[in-house]
């Protein structure tokens, strides 16, 4: 039986006729209905963002005894623990599925954070690279200078900025797998002698010190536990004179019942043990506390909404490609990842924020940020550059 939700041009299926009984006259749990998608006892004729669009229509947020057992028994667990042994596993699990697994959806760039678009027809490629480039600015980058990026996925960042700025690269990561990938495109570019990629738990970074330091959409897996450890160890890396940038997924704290059953699916089926997505002011005051001084924060979230509409587009023009080597069921639960996760950002229901900081010292030279981006005469002669004026804030 097809139930029919609006009129968008799609449908629920009930294949389970248990299902069908229960549900195809009233709303279904979104957990029961997203699960039960993933299982294949319910199909989606049509679109299934565009059905996810108006899944308030056929869905409610009641909790679920499948939820209740999640958080009981893996959720809390997993907030206590976050070992290096533990973390690695989570990682690993993920990151080393297969190259090819994420390259369906990310594209040549293997990027796996928010892009930063200047129109909705940019290219993935092209906000990916310009996101980059940001990070080189914010992060006023120099040639010559050391940078380390935490958790740098497959290298990109790394590779970029050690091109086109002229920085001294290096990345670190738990995957091998990425390790290996991106240590190839290194070398393809020649940029051996001023990038690299180690496979390193953040924890076990060498105690030197690093002129500029960035992390990208990795400090969500430290975990709260350790989110103050995270920020003091990267405050006694960092040089006196440098500048820090992260980059972080985090709730909103007016959160409701579709927040929480959408961060505890993220936390069961996509990123298991990335429990420190939090609202913004605890990520300030724990800067803070670290002995950081905040000099901008920027809310990319609709970015981000733009970015993982792309990847969903991505991942549903190769659904035969990855149903054939990965089967039907993890097409199925990434399609349900990408085509919902890319509303929570457009929706506002969390943030992305990209902050930039430096050591709260009397002798920092803060003059620094002064007269970054466009001169008066430049500003005046044309459009100013998304991050001129920003900078000089």
């Amino acid at each position: 039986m097809a139930q029919h939700v609006d009129q968008i041009g799609g449908a629920v299926v009930y294949k389970d006729p248990g299902l069908e009984d229960r549900y195809h006259s009233k709303p279904i749990p979104m957990n029961t209905f997203f699960e039960s998608y993933i299982d294949g006892k319910i199909d989606v004729e049509g679109d299934l963002h565009e059905l996810m669009r108006k899944k308030d229509l056929f869905v409610n947020y009641h909790l679920t005894w499948n939820q209740v057992g999640f958080i009981l028994g893996k959720f809390i667990p997993s907030l206590l623990v976050h070992t290096k042994g533990v973390d690695s596993k989570f990682v690993c699990e993920h990151y080393d599925r297969g190259n090819d697994f994420f390259e369906a959806f990310l594209a040549d760039t293997m990027v796996y954070t928010s892009a930063y678009f200047q129109s909705r027809e940019d290219t993935l490629e092209e906000a990916q690279l310009r996101k980059i480039r940001y990070v080189g600015e914010k992060l006023q980058l120099k040639p010559g200078e050391k940078l380390l990026d935490i958790g740098c996925g497959w290298g990109t960042l790394v590779m970029e900025t050690a091109q086109h700025f002229g920085v001294d690269a290096t990345g670190v990561t738990l995957s091998k797998n990425q390790t290996e990938f991106a240590s190839g495109r290194i070398q393809a570019r020649g940029l051996g002698e001023k990038a690299r990629v180690l496979t390193l738990d953040y924890r076990d970074i060498p105690k030197q010190t690093w002129n500029k330091i960035s992390c990208l959409e990795m400090a969500e897996h430290v975990g709260v536990k350790n989110f103050q450890k995270f920020l003091r160890q990267v405050h006694g890396l960092l040089d006196d004179d440098g500048l820090f940038f992260l980059q972080i997924v985090g709730l909103r704290p007016q959160y409701d019942a579709h927040d929480i059953t959408w961060a505890l699916f993220m936390s069961k089926y996509i990123f298991p043990g990335a429990d420190a997505s939090l609202p913004l002011n605890y990520v300030i005051s724990q800067f803070e506390k670290a002995g950081f001084e905040i000099h901008t924060v920027e809310n990319i979230n609709v970015h981000y909404g733009i970015t993982i509409y792309k990847w969903y587009q991505n991942w549903k023009k190769n659904q035969a490609k990855i149903t054939a080597k990965y089967g039907e069921r993890w097409f199925r639960l990434w399609y349900l990842f990408l085509g919902w996760s890319c509303l929570v950002g457009e929706a506002g229901r969390g943030g992305c924020y990209q902050i930039v900081a430096n050591k709260q010292r009397l002798a920092f030279d803060r003059y620094r940020y002064v007269g970054e981006g466009l001169s008066l005469d430049e500003f005046a002669g044309q459009p100013a550059a998304p991050h001129a004026v920003a900078a000089t804030a």
